[in-house]
C-alpha cells in the first residue's frame, strides 16, 4: 500500500538523516509518521466502506485508538507519565461492551483504551434531556440549530431530569445509592453529526449499562447549540416547528 511504503520510507531516511547530521527533529518526524499511517488506514477504510458499517467502524476506532498510544509514546519520551485528555463523542468514548455496539460486532475508542490500560482510563460521558443542538439531516448537509426533543420516559436522560438539578457530575463507581440506582439497562440518547428527531428512537437510542460504560457522568438538564465561527441563514433561522407553515 502507498501509505505503508511512505511510512517505511520515512523511518529509513530518519535514521540515515541521524546518522548523517546527528539529530532529528523528533515533533517533524512524529507528525510526518501519522501523516502516513493515516494515509494507510484511510485506503483500508475506504475499502471497508464497501463491505459494511462495523468493518469501517472498527477500523476507524482503532486507528483513534492506535494513534492515541502513539502519541502518548511520543510524550512519555519527552515528558514522564504524560496525561491526555481525549474528547469525542460519547459512542466512541463509551465502553462498546456495555452497549448494543458490542452486540453488533462493534468496538470503540473508550473499549480499546480500557483493555490497552486498564489502570490508567478514566472516562466521562455527557447526557442531556432537552435544549438545541447544531447538527445535520444527513451527511453532507448544512448545519442547522435543531431543537432537541425532551428525552423518553425511562432513558438515563428522563431519570437525570427527575432529579430536578440542572446539572451536576455523578461519580458511577462509588456505593451510593444514586450509582447503584443505575446498575441496570436503560435507553440513552447519541446525538452526533446528524440529529433526526422525527425519527429519534431508531436514530439515537441505544441500550447501555452506564456504569459499565463510564467512570463518571456529566449532565446538563438543557443544553445549548454549538455556534459556528461563520452562522449561516439557515442556522441562524433555527429549526422549522412541525406544524409549519399553519403555526405562527
Amino acid at each position: 500500500m502507498r501509505g505503508l511504503a511512505q511510512l517505511i520510507e520515512l523511518r529509513r531516511r530518519a535514521a540515515e538523516y541521524a546518522a548523517r547530521h546527528g539529530r532529528v527533529d523528533p515533533d517533524a518526524t512524529f507528525s510526518a509518521e501519522q501523516n502516513a499511517r493515516l494515509i494507510t488506514n484511510a485506503e483500508a477504510y475506504y475499502r471497508a466502506m464497501f463491505t459494511g458499517r462495523d468493518t469501517s467502524w472498527n477500523l476507524r476506532d482503532t486507528h483513534m485508538a492506535d494513534t492515541l498510544d502513539a502519541l502518548m509514546h511520543f510524550l512519555d519520551a519527552r515528558h514522564a507519565e504524560a496525561k491526555v485528555v481525549v474528547w469525542a463523542h460519547n459512542s466512541h468514548l463509551g465502553d462498546a461492551r456495555a452497549t448494543e455496539m458490542s452486540a453488533r460486532g462493534e468496538l470503540n475508542l473508550g473499549q480499546l483504551a480500557r483493555e490497552r490500560h486498564p489502570e490508567t482510563v478514566f472516562g466521562v460521558g455527557f447526557t442531556t434531556y432537552t435544549g438545541t443542538v447544531t447538527a445535520a439531516s444527513d451527511w453532507g448537509a448544512p448545519a442547522e440549530r435543531k431543537q432537541v426533543r425532551s428525552a423518553l420516559p425511562g432513558s438515563y436522560e428522563a431519570l437525570f431530569h427527575d432529579v430536578g438539578v440542572s446539572r451536576f457530575l455523578l461519580p458511577l463507581h462509588d456505593r451510593s445509592a444514586a450509582a447503584t440506582a443505575l446498575r441496570e439497562p436503560r435507553l440513552e440518547r447519541a446525538i452526533g453529526v446528524i440529529y433526526l428527531p422525527r425519527t429519534e428512537r431508531a436514530s439515537h437510542y441505544f441500550r447501555a449499562l452506564l456504569p459499565e460504560q463510564f467512570d463518571a457522568v456529566v449532565h446538563f438538564d438543557e443544553t445549548r447549540a454549538v455556534e459556528p465561527l461563520e452562522r449561516s441563514a439557515t442556522w441562524q433561522a433555527g429549526e422549522l416547528p412541525e406544524t409549519y407553515p399553519r403555526a405562527v
